[in-house]
């Protein structure tokens, strides 16, 4: 299979019935050139919509009845003439014109409901269909069709792959045959991976039958950190996260972070919309797709932007101006990013990598990933399959659960060198009794507190802070022994009850340590007390980052690989491209800011407003200076794509450089 393309588009097109001349303005020579003006080299384009309607000639569904000629053929051939991949979207798991002519093939949840963005016929939205009927043998009918019509494609993208607890009809006879309890939630679980499953071996086939080498995807919006098996039906991986769409802008790098770990190639997904998929007339500011953009070449991923197209066929020429904008910069970009391999110091085993969550905001691991982000360190993210040698420490944040198996894996890292952070109850035994590992600190369980307080250690402590900062989550009590005391606890007169209560929030502290310890190092092992990267994604305050980072720092000392002046606000990651010799140091800074408040509207996904975290004015960021380790002399120092050389400092293989100014996005490449 052919790499992935840098500059994608997602043309969404989910046209209702009730819209009349679907495609009427589509005009070859203007697709063209509204195209090649932005850039764009690839445009994933519709077969069939949520709607379900087909926009090509189908003996297997329904063409659009507003739709007179066969618009994926015109648009197919239009793309292909210059140049351009088209590969090809189908809607899998909602389809509301299957849904009415088959109702047998919907969805029914345990408690009776139809599921989907619509659970009754009475309100707007998508219907969800059920894999284990016959809808799965019709769109993988559909499938084959299109793969036969459209022989020469550039790959299939099959959308919404959810099957949530169904009881239909068809649901409940496999249960039985299973063996499974369609009335045990752990039983339900089950008969959903055994559905997914069949549709992923259905769907897939009728892909890879016909061609082997056709790339696929199937989208749920998220990738599942730890659920490898499924890869297998994959050929590559695209990130759906739109950060003014409700995915935030650390969700991304985060993600792509874990996937860049895996075999499949990567594709990160944005969009042109100030809000989220199915928005007419919404625009981001160029700036933050520029920005948006060059995140994804610094973690290793190709671009892809999200738009909707009109109805009559017309790409929107605002758009594609915007999305000119960042593109032709990737454009110049893009030979610096090629296989390029991430270095990384830490690696966080996360939560969700270890359960297989699918859950795309596990507050421990999101915290631990903007902590990371905001004090640039080098990361990734790592399951409880991958090898963690090469990583200088292992994290494990705030209530990570350690198996018998990934205890012997992780043993087995320690005793080669390896560093381990732990925090919360990560790291304690199943029972919750005593640690896994010797800490240097004896385990007295859990705070009767919450919140307490923490009064970190004087080299620890946050900027401007000399008394005892508020945890809003319990801590467990440990008592330091052999090991290094990161701070002492103290707890409140009380709990906030109806029986006692003082002022507006919670009772303050005690003038006495409480006797307990907020943190410990001892050898290569570092605890904190309190599920620290939980409180900073819920609360956010500064002193938290603050306390963790200088314990990070002294904990990973003379091992970091970066040191570096930038803000919080800024991003930093560094590459290694094997076959050029040279390291690739991506700058990035850009200052997100919340707009917007509570309205109510009538929009469907977006029926009430809230705060939106935009990015506007992108503004220069002057006198960076970098420090990097590096094992290798380095030959030269040059700013990219500008080409321009830049003074360096190398002793004790430490190379030491400054850059006078850059905006939003500064690739550095040193030159091994």
């Amino acid at each position: 299979m052919q790499p992935l393309r840098y500059r994608q588009i997602h043309l969404d097109f989910h046209s209702s019935e009730h819209l009349p001349d679907i495609g009427k303005s589509f005009d070859k020579k203007a697709y063209q050139a509204t195209l090649r003006k932005a850039a764009v080299n690839s445009v994933t384009t519709f077969a069939t919509c949520h709607h379900g309607w087909a926009y090509y000639e189908t003996q297997v569904g329904k063409m659009h009845p507003g739709l007179d000629f066969d618009l994926l053929r015109a648009q197919f051939d239009a793309a292909k003439e210059i140049g351009i991949h088209v590969p090809i979207y189908l809607t899998a798991g909602v389809n509301n014109m299957a849904a009415v002519d088959h109702p047998e093939w919907r969805q029914i949840g345990p408690e009776g409901r139809l599921t989907g963005w619509a659970h009754s016929n009475l309100e707007a939205g998508f219907f969800m269909m059920c894999f284990n009927t016959g809808y799965l043998d019709f769109l993988s009918a559909q499938i084959r069709e299109v793969m036969e019509l459209f022989p020469h494609n550039d790959g299939i993208f099959l959308d919404i792959i959810c099957q949530s607890h169904c009881v239909c009809h068809q649901c409940l006879r496999s249960f039985e045959k299973a063996g499974l309890d369609p009335e045990d939630p752990a039983d339900r679980d089950k008969h959903t991976r055994l559905v997914l499953e069949k549709y992923y071996q259905q769907s897939t086939a009728a892909v890879w039958d016909i061609n082997p080498d056709t790339p696929i995807f199937h989208n749920s919006g998220h990738i599942t950190q730890g659920d490898t098996k499924v890869l297998d039906y994959f050929s590559h991986l695209e990130l759906e996260s739109l950060p003014t769409g409700g995915w935030g802008y650390d969700h991304f790098p985060i993600s792509a972070k874990y996937c860049q770990n895996l075999p499949q190639d990567v594709l990160g997904m944005t969009g042109k919309f100030h809000t989220t998929w199915g928005e007419f007339g919404g625009f981001k500011h160029p700036n933050a797709l520029r920005y948006e953009c060059a995140q994804m070449l610094a973690v290793g991923a190709k671009c892809s932007v999200g738009d909707q197209l009109h109805p009559q066929g017309r790409l929107d020429p605002s758009t594609y101006d915007i999305i000119g904008q960042a593109y032709r910069e990737v454009e110049r970009k893009e030979s610096w990013c090629v296989d390029a391999k991430p270095l990384s110091d830490i690696g966080v085993l996360t939560r969700a990598a270890v359960t297989a969550s699918p859950d795309r905001d596990v507050p421990g691991d999101i915290g631990a990933g903007r902590i990371l982000l905001e004090g640039h360190f080098l990361f990734d993210v790592v399951d409880a399959e991958m090898d963690f040698s090469g990583r200088k420490v292992l994290l494990l944040p705030d209530d990570v659960p350690v198996s018998p198996e990934l205890k012997v894996k992780i043993d087995a890292y320690l005793a080669e060198g390896g560093k381990l952070i732990l925090s919360g109850i990560s790291g304690l035994n199943e029972e919750k009794t005593d640690f896994l590992w010797e800490i240097g600190a004896s385990f007295h369980g859990e705070s009767t507190f919450q919140p307490d307080y923490c009064l970190p250690a004087a080299k620890y402590r946050p900027d401007a802070v000399q008394s005892p900062m508020v945890m809003y989550l319990k801590s467990q009590r440990i008592q330091v022994g052999a090991g290094q005391s990161l701070g002492e606890v103290y707890d409140p007169y009380f709990n906030r009850s109806y029986k006692h209560f003082s002022s507006h929030q919670h009772a303050p502290n005690r003038p006495e340590a409480s006797g307990y310890d907020c943190g410990v190092i001892h050898n290569n092992i570092l605890y904190f007390a309190h599920p620290l990267f939980s409180i900073y994604r819920g609360y956010g305050a500064v002193p938290y980052r603050q306390y963790i980072t200088r314990v990070l720092e002294n904990f990973l000392a003379e091992e970091l690989t970066v040191t570096s002046n930038l803000p919080s606000t800024a991003r930093l990651h560094l590459n290694y491209q094997a076959d050029q010799n040279r390291y690739v140091l991506h700058l990035l800074f850009a200052n997100t800011v919340l707009r917007g408040g509570s309205m109510e509207l009538n929009g469907g996904t977006l029926s009430g407003s809230k705060t939106v975290e935009v990015i506007e004015e992108l503004l220069p960021l002057r006198g960076t200076e970098i420090s990097l380790k590096m094992t290798a002399p380095i030959q030269k120092v040059c700013l990219e794509p500008q080409g321009i050389e830049i003074d360096f400092r190398q002793q004790q293989g430490t190379v030491s450089f400054e850059v006078e100014e850059f905006c939003c996005h500064q690739m550095v490449v040193l030159q091994a």
